[in-house]
């Protein structure tokens, strides 16, 4: 049977044999916030999603899909129909910076060659694009959040026993049992192995080879 959320808080309950009204009301933060630490922690997790949009004339900066975890590919599209597809790479900020040193200077527009990430939320692309070229991302998304309203995720369905001894772990700290919060702690980072042994030298953005996060 797949996890879900209601499941979860009645797997927690069950495994620690806790059943008072406060620390039943705090299972959805111990969810939630071994959802935030998963992230945190494991590399290679999460949905491949992909986002189109068109660049603006004379602006380098984009804002990054929400949940954004890292790139798989970026490619923007020329020719009379935008279906030659174009890559660009994945550079360091200061490479961009470099390359173009003013980015608001018109006679250095053109089709974006490089792009790096511009804090948490956002790229910037060079040179700055000249027009509305067409773009596409395929990317990680981060796992959501949990609730009543949202029972399943990406972890409840490919990684349960990792979310599982994540929320434990988070519920045994609580709880003050060090004895507990050890058993949790170990079985977490057993789960939790898999996801940073693997590939750890993976592919990140398909032009240019970088290790995860």
């Amino acid at each position: 049977m797949a996890m879900t959320f209601n499941s979860l808080i009645q797997d927690i309950q069950d495994e620690l044999e806790v059943y008072n009204d406060l620390f039943v009301s705090k299972i959805p933060t111990f969810i939630n916030d071994a959802i935030d630490q998963i992230n945190l922690e494991a590399k290679n997790i999460g949905l491949e999603q992909y986002v189109t949009s068109f660049f603006e004339a004379g602006q380098p900066v984009i804002a990054k899909p929400g949940r954004w975890r890292r790139n798989i590919t970026f490619n923007f599209g020329t020719g009379p129909l935008n279906n030659t597809r174009n890559i660009i790479k994945l550079m360091s900020y200061e490479f961009v910076n470099m390359y173009t040193p003013d980015a608001a200077d018109a006679t250095k527009y053109g089709p974006p060659q490089y792009y790096c990430d511009y804090g948490f939320f956002n790229f910037k692309v060079a040179p700055t694009p000249d027009q509305a070229y067409p773009f596409e991302i395929s990317y990680m998304e981060l796992p959501s959040q949990l609730s009543e309203s949202i029972q399943q995720n990406w972890l409840t369905d490919y990684a349960p026993m990792l979310l599982k001894y994540g929320a434990l772990l988070q519920a045994t700290i609580w709880l003050q049992d060090p004895e507990q919060q050890k058993i949790m702690e170990d079985n977490y980072r057993k789960y939790l192995a898999p996801f940073n042994d693997q590939d750890s030298a993976r592919l990140v953005d398909r032009s240019s080879y970088r290790q995860a996060d």
